[in-house]
């Protein structure tokens, strides 16, 4: 308020610097492009959450079989998606905050899920149009929904194709292993990648025990024939 009743006594008496008038522009200009800003992140921060929730809805009709409706989910996110980068392209600011590239690595982890469960071609992140962190941080999210395939898979006593995706698993892991660069370029790879190991080593076990107990009753099986036969 003093700054401002100052700033009138000095125009009434015409001694405003010149140079405070170009400032003042200056400031009005800088406000109307950060309100265009703050107008551009709400919106994307809101189709940030859309294309987090339509990427959950696309792995959970992946897991029921729902093909049809899963890759209906995925197109509605390839558009969300490109909707968000084309929103974008003059606010790189935005593009890289944190909720951008976590619903972007939302959206990688759906569709290689959806591709390795579906025994489909790995999209790339230049299909996808997101960068490289955001697309290995997705694929070793992804490696936790194959973790829950493979037990699906166990309770069908589907125990070779559960030993497919367990290859997949492994081959992504140590992949993801060679990726060793510091933590700012990578957004917490390495944090996720220590996370996928113990999700490999649960899944090899449970697979391993699964094995045994299907080989165990084979041989019972055969076992009780050969009684039968005896007989």
């Amino acid at each position: 308020m003093w700054a401002e009743c100052a700033f009138a006594k000095l125009a009434r008496q015409g001694a405003v610097p010149g140079g405070f008038m170009s400032l003042r522009s200056i400031v009005e200009g800088l406000r109307a492009r950060l309100d265009e800003k703050n107008q551009v992140r709400e919106a994307v921060f809101a189709r940030s959450r859309d294309l987090v929730r339509l990427c959950a809805n696309a792995i959970r009709a992946t897991h029921r079989a729902d093909l049809a409706q899963a890759r209906e989910l995925l197109q509605r996110a390839d558009e969300l998606a490109a909707q968000m980068r084309r929103s974008l392209a003059e606010h790189p600011d935005i593009y890289f905050a944190g909720y951008t590239q976590d619903a972007l690595k939302e959206y990688a982890e759906a569709h290689i899920t959806h591709a390795v469960l579906t025994d489909a071609e790995v999209p790339s992140p230049e299909e996808l149009g997101v960068e490289p962190a955001a697309y290995l941080n997705g694929l070793a999210e992804a490696l936790g929904e194959m973790r829950r395939h493979v037990l699906d898979l166990i309770r069908e006593d589907r125990l070779e194709r559960a030993e497919e995706i367990l290859a997949i698993m492994d081959e992504a892991y140590w992949l993801l292993m060679t990726v060793d660069f510091p933590e700012a370029v990578t957004g917490g790879l390495r944090r996720n990648t220590d996370m996928v190991r113990m999700v490999l080593e649960r899944t090899r076990s449970d697979l391993t025990v699964a094995q045994d107990s299907a080989r165990l009753r084979l041989a019972l099986d055969r076992f009780k024939e050969h009684m039968r036969g005896g007989d």
